[in-house]
C-alpha cells in the first residue's frame, strides 16, 4: 500500500507507444516507474507502423471519439516541442481506395462528409496544385479523397524522447529484459520480473506488449480476443520525393519518413504472408520487389526506390477490431493496452490509462473497450 508521503510504484511491461508513452504521463505525475523491455525500446510493432494519424472509414462513434482526441493530443504534443516537428506532421492524407469493405469511394466520401470528418474530394488537377510529390497519373479514374487534417508520426522518435525524460525523472528502464512477467498474490499485483529473474516491487502495473497481450491475458483465465496478423513495413534509402501526405492506393501506402526516407506497406503483402504451424513466418522478395514498384509509381518522377529495412512480425489487432484497455476483472492493480492504431491512440490512450492507475476516476472513454467485454 501507498501512503500520502510514498508515491504510487508502477512496473510497465513493454517499451512500444503504449508502454512508454503511460511511464511517461506516470512519471510527470509523480509516480516511480520501471518499465521492462524483451530487446531494445521501440523494438515491436511501434518500428513497424505506417503511423497514419487518422479516423478515416466507418468504426464505432467511442472509437470514432477516441482516435479525433488522440488527433488533437499529438497536435498539442506537437505545438510546444518544435524539435518534433521533422517526425510528427500534419499534411493531409490522400486516398483512392476504400477502407470500408464493400463501398465504393464515393460511397466512403459521403459516409465520412455525414459524421462530420473533414473528407474532401479532389481530381487531378487539384492533386497537383494540393498534394505535393504525388503523381496525378496514378490516381484510380482521377479522383481521390483528401483529408487536410491528417498526418503522421514516427513513433521510434516519440519514443525515444519519451524515455529521456522519464530518466530524467528518476524512471528506471530495463531494456533487454527477455520475456518479463507481472507477479500476483492473494488477487493483487505484486511485482514486475525479468526473465532472468530480477524482481521489483510494485503497487500496480501494465502489461502493454502488443499482440502477446492476448495470450498472458487467457494464461490468467481470461478471455480475450486476438486478430493481430504478420504485416510488413519497408523503409527505404533517403529520397528526394518531395512527397508530404499520407497516402493510401489500393496497391501501396506510402508516407514520409525521418531524414527524407519513405514508409511503405500494403494489406495485400500482408495477406500473401506465409505463416507456418511453429509460428514463424516468412514473405516473398517478389512480393517486396513489386511493392517497392507499386510504390515508385506514386510518386512525382517515378524515382527508383532503394530498400533500407524491412520490418516483419505481427500487427495489434484485438478480436472486433477496437482497443482492450483498463484493469483486468478480479486482479487489483493489473492493467492492460492493447490496440490497433498504436500511432493515432499513442498519447490519448496512455493518458487516459495513466490517470486511472494514480486512483483517478475512471474514462467514461474506455467504457465499451474495458478487458470484461470477452468474458459476456
Amino acid at each position: 500500500m501507498t501512503t500520502n508521503s510514498s508515491p504510487l510504484c508502477v512496473g510497465i511491461i513493454g517499451g512500444g507507444i503504449f508502454g512508454v508513452a503511460t511511464a511517461w504521463h506516470l512519471a510527470r505525475a509523480g509516480a516511480e516507474i520501471v518499465l521492462l523491455n524483451d530487446g531494445p525500446l521501440a523494438n515491436g510493432a511501434s518500428c513497424r507502423s505506417i503511423a497514419w494519424l487518422n479516423s478515416a472509414n466507418r468504426r464505432s462513434q467511442e472509437y470514432h471519439t477516441l482516435r479525433l482526441l488522440g488527433m488533437d493530443r499529438w497536435r498539442s504534443f506537437r505545438s510546444h516541442r518544435p524539435e518534433t516537428h521533422g517526425f510528427l506532421r500534419f499534411d493531409g492524407g490522400l486516398r483512392w481506395k476504400s477502407l470500408i469493405d464493400g463501398a465504393t469511394l464515393e460511397e466512403t466520401l459521403h459516409y465520412e462528409q455525414g459524421i462530420g470528418y473533414d473528407s474532401e474530394w479532389v481530381d487531378s488537377d487539384e492533386i497537383s496544385r494540393r498534394v505535393a510529390g504525388v503523381d496525378p497519373k496514378s490516381v484510380n479514374n482521377g479522383h481521390a479523397i483528401f483529408n487536410a487534417g491528417e498526418g503522421w508520426v514516427d513513433l521510434p522518435s516519440v519514443i525515444g524522447l519519451m524515455a529521456k525524460e522519464i530518466l530524467a525523472l528518476g524512471g528506471k528502464i530495463v531494456e533487454d529484459a527477455g520475456k518479463s512477467e507481472i507477479e500476483t498474490a492473494s488477487g493483487r499485483v505484486t511485482a514486475v520480473r525479468t526473465a532472468g529473474g530480477e524482481r521489483f516491487s510494485v503497487d500496480a502495473a501494465l502489461l502493454a506488449t502488443g499482440p502477446s497481450v492476448p495470450e498472458a491475458v487467457r494464461d490468467l483465465g481470461m478471455p480475450m480476443g486476438d486478430d493481430s496478423p504478420v504485416s510488413l513495413l519497408i523503409l527505404t534509402k533517403p529520397v528526394a520525393s518531395g512527397l508530404r501526405a499520407v497516402l493510401n492506393t489500393p496497391r501501396a501506402a506510402v508516407r514520409p519518413a525521418v531524414n527524407n526516407c519513405l514508409a511503405i506497406d500494403s494489406g495485400w503483402v500482408e495477406r500473401a504472408m506465409v505463416i507456418h504451424e511453429d509460428g514463424s513466418f516468412e514473405y516473398s522478395d517478389d512480393d517486396v520487389q513489386t511493392l517497392l514498384s507499386e510504390a515508385e509509381k506514386l510518386i512525382r518522377g517515378n524515382p527508383k526506390l532503394e530498400i533500407d529495412s524491412i520490418g516483419v512480425g505481427r500487427k495489434p489487432i484485438p478480436g472486433g477490431g477496437e482497443p482492450v484497455v483498463g484493469a483486468l476483472d478480479g486482479i487489483d492493480g493489473y492493467y492492460v493496452a492493447f490496440s490497433h492504431s498504436g500511432a493515432t491512440l499513442g498519447l490519448i490512450l496512455p493518458e487516459l490509462l495513466a490517470r486511472e492507475i494514480l486512483g483517478g476516476e475512471p474514462s467514461s472513454l474506455f467504457e465499451t473497450f474495458r478487458p470484461g467485454r470477452y468474458a459476456a
